[in-house]
């Protein structure tokens, strides 16, 4: 996930679709990386797993 703007490309397609997988944005070690970007803090606060 070397490209952040991609990563948040599919990241909105997913919400968009309602994919299941988001449950594990909070916990996806592979999503470190976008962790400290507020787009990152807004989709979770939309998934409904923000603190």
């Amino acid at each position: 996930m070397g490209d952040k703007k991609q990563a948040f490309i599919w990241l909105e397609k997913a919400y968009a679709q309602h994919v299941n997988g988001m449950t594990v944005l909070k916990v996806d070690p592979g999503l470190d990386p976008l962790r400290s970007d507020p787009r990152f803090q807004d989709l979770l606060q939309r998934v409904g797993l923000a603190q």
